[in-house]
């Protein structure tokens, strides 16, 4: 008899709640998990906020029990710390602008779920992100693709995903429009319809990044140079996590006109300020890059690609480098392209891969 069993992650919020509901419409036998992944102590907060709250907790249980689904909460608080949260800290300190939930899709909603998937002899998992997989005959691989809700678009912090996981991965709601998505769960009763999305990462639910380095990685911010593009001194920067490229205020510099973080250089302890022609690179490269509805190139390709999750993609060509490393060049500059941030490329609705920024050039 064929397993119908599907481990569902279940954040608490309306999409993943949604998800179950229409895996178990369709037949299949879902499980509903929610990720423990820090305590308020863990991350200097004194009451319950950001994602896996007890509430969100009690949220997705009580779905849970409307659907008639086995219910666990895991506890992924070692890894979540080691693979996110230290990772977070290193990344700041060295000077780079880090996207978590990439990392965290990387290890821990895909890579650590699956292998409880396969403890509880589930074959296939389930979450509530916005974008689709199929499979490609006549590439022979699994495809990741956009959601249909363009404004809602999760593929961006997917690509770290492999053709393993792919092939076990269900993606229900990333064929829907986010307001039948809400419709659909206010019909079914259920209590986190009207929940609002979640806007902040998890574990600085209140956006002050330096203020959770402090509590959390122990870090000293170390006051340096602001310098221009030619070198010269302007003043005194706090700490070269306060900034991030592209920023204009809160600088407390005065140059006679719009000065703007155009990098920070971490062997230096330098925030370089510059004018807003300085934000634009057209050449990116990015490590680490894993191929995913594409196999691995060898020659240049063109693609429509984006630096960061909230752009809209631009056209230009990628280069492979060989390992693991990639050189975008885009059809027009792109401003305030980031180091730590993602160059995710896309070939029409497909994914074809992603990586680490790690220089940019006009």
């Amino acid at each position: 008899m064929e397993n119908k069993r599907v481990l569902v992650g279940m954040s608490g919020g309306v999409d993943s709640a949604a998800a179950a509901v229409l895996l178990r419409e369709a037949g299949y036998e879902p499980v509903g998990c929610t990720l423990h992944l820090y305590d308020n102590e863990d991350i200097g907060q004194s009451r319950e906020r950001g994602c896996c709250s007890l509430e969100d907790v009690e949220d997705a249980r009580s779905v849970a029990h409307r659907l008639g689904m086995d219910f666990y909460v895991f506890n992924f608080k070692d890894l979540f710390r080691r693979e996110v949260m230290d990772d977070f800290v290193r990344c700041y300190l060295a000077g780079r602008t880090p996207n978590p939930c990439i990392q965290c899709n990387r290890h821990i909603k895909f890579t650590a779920l699956l292998r409880r998937a396969d403890e509880l002899d589930i074959p296939c998992i389930a979450t509530g992100h916005y974008a689709r997989v199929d499979y490609d005959r006549a590439l022979g691989r699994w495809r990741l693709l956009r959601g249909l809700d363009r404004r809602k678009d999760q593929s961006y912090v997917l690509y770290p995903l492999t053709q393993s996981q792919l092939s076990r991965l269900l993606l229900p709601v990333g064929g829907y429009e986010k307001p039948a998505v809400r419709a659909l769960a206010e019909e079914r009763g259920l209590v986190n319809a009207r929940k609002p999305d979640s806007q902040d990462i998890c574990f600085v639910p209140d956006g002050d990044y330096t203020a959770f380095l402090r509590r959390y990685g122990g870090a000293e911010l170390v006051p340096g140079d602001f310098v221009d593009t030619a070198g010269r001194v302007l003043g005194r920067h706090r700490g070269l996590p306060c900034y991030t490229t592209g920023q204009r205020r809160g600088l407390g510099v005065s140059g006679g006109r719009p000065l703007y973080v155009v990098r920070k250089e971490a062997a230096s302890n330098a925030v370089v300020l510059g004018d807003e022609v300085d934000l634009y690179s057209r050449t990116v490269w990015a490590e680490s890059f894993n191929w995913v509805s594409l196999p691995p190139q060898e020659g240049p390709i063109p693609v429509t690609a984006k630096t960061r999750y909230s752009q809209t993609e631009a056209s230009g060509v990628l280069y492979p480098e060989g390992d693991g490393r990639v050189r975008m060049v885009f059809d027009q500059p792109q401003r305030a392209v980031t180091e730590g941030q993602s160059l995710v490329a896309y070939q029409g609705d497909a994914v074809a891969g992603g990586g680490i920024i790690c220089r940019a050039e006009p």
